[in-house]
């Protein structure tokens, strides 16, 4: 076997796990490669938080990429001299551009870049010697051991109303997104989570008239789920289920899917109380053409207006890894429970060849599981094992 690990991602997860590895494990990096389409590493991560406009993480300082849980607020006393605000309130939450600035550095402690195999892996397949992937520039590769560290940012979740091939319909985390008004426009953003709140405020700074569409009231959470879930409180509940189907419900109910964080919630009320967002709850049941613009028809008999319609409505449910996984699932009867999603070990073994990371994981780490905390408690349990 060529490699001893090959970590298929290379986002969040993908990049954390092979510092782990290279950091605590023993691994050389001449035996560890990372594929990933992007022209650079965190490339996925870097263009969804810059289109939705993010400022600031929801998750505190101590969730990042390299090794110690105190690296970030170290790497943050140098930009006391120079950035504002590098962190903020009770969690110290980094801002975006500080978190970016300490990933480059994880990235170049550990030489990652050029670990970086630039392209998709299309298929594989896994034995007991180790596991072979095909490439999409037609090359194969095998290693020892393989971490699927496949997250859902490549299957962003289309409304039955909303065209896929419209020129002014767009989701923002859609491929190749190239939908952001060039010129002063109406724009309805559709969604009631973090993201479509974040682009309404991003579209307000830059000019545009914004109404934003929400099937549900604002719900306010700090996280994207409860912290008790980051330790034993009910992660010791959780693991003694064994029941896959009943697992898949805590996890769905535990996630505050549609949710803001207090300063975000904050900042779109003051904007909405001056009347510079306009806020319309109700679920869309149609989109019509109206003169040169377009209409949204809501279940509330309301309709509004507008001249683009940007879609914030997060991501399919849907296991995601697409041709990959299911061609790694049949060549070695990999186990799933009835919801698509793998079942591993306590030590995230699909396989004795095969590991899993963030949404993979879901069933073993929980509602967690695809954060950067997930990313942690994923390469804690590698290292462990």
């Amino acid at each position: 076997m060529g490699l001893d690990w090959l970590i298929i991602g290379g986002g969040i997860h993908g990049v954390h796990i092979a510092a782990r590895l290279l950091g605590e494990s023993g691994v050389t990096s001449e035996r560890l490669r990372i594929v990933d389409p992007g022209e650079r590493l965190l490339e996925r991560w870097r263009v969804c938080t810059e289109t939705v406009g993010m400022i600031r993480l929801r998750s505190p300082s101590v969730h990042h990429l390299d090794l110690s849980s105190g690296s970030l607020n170290q790497f943050a006393t140098k930009w006391r001299r120079r950035k504002r605000a590098p962190v903020a309130g009770s969690y110290a939450r980094p801002s975006l551009e500080l978190f970016n600035a300490h990933c480059d550095a994880v990235v170049e402690t550990f030489s990652l870049s050029d670990r970086h195999i630039r392209a998709r892996a299309t298929s594989g397949a896994v034995d007991h010697a180790g596991v072979e992937v095909e490439l999409s520039s037609g090359h194969r590769i095998a290693a020892r051991n393989i971490v699927l560290a496949i997250g859902a940012g490549e299957q962003p979740y289309w409304p039955n109303w909303a065209p896929q091939s419209h020129s002014r319909v767009h989701h923002v985390f859609e491929q190749g997104f190239d939908g952001w008004p060039s010129s002063r426009e109406t724009v309805a953003v559709v969604g009631g989570g973090i993201s479509a709140v974040q682009v309404a405020l991003r579209l307000l700074r830059e000019g545009h008239q914004v109404r934003l569409v929400s099937r549900h009231a604002l719900r306010e959470h700090r996280f994207d789920s409860e912290s008790g879930w980051l330790g034993p409180k009910y992660m010791r509940g959780f693991r003694r289920e064994r029941d896959f189907d009943r697992r898949r419900t805590l996890v769905n109910e535990a996630r505050y899917t549609g949710s803001v964080p207090p300063g975000v919630r904050l900042a779109l009320c003051r904007a909405v109380d001056r009347n510079q967002i306009g806020w319309h709850e109700g679920e869309v049941e149609a989109l019509e053409a109206h003169g040169d613009g377009l209409a949204l028809r809501l279940a509330t008999a309301e309709e509004l207006l507008a001249d683009r319609v940007l879609l914030a409505t997060g991501f399919s449910a849907v296991r995601p890894g697409g041709q990959l996984v299911d061609t790694l699932i049949d060549s070695a009867a990999l186990p799933c429970a009835r919801c698509g999603y793998p079942i591993v070990d306590s030590a995230l073994r699909w396989h004795p060849r095969v590991r899993v990371s963030g949404p993979l994981a879901d069933l073993e780490l929980g509602p967690v599981a695809r954060n950067i905390a997930g990313a942690r408690r994923a390469g804690d349990r590698l290292v462990a094992a």
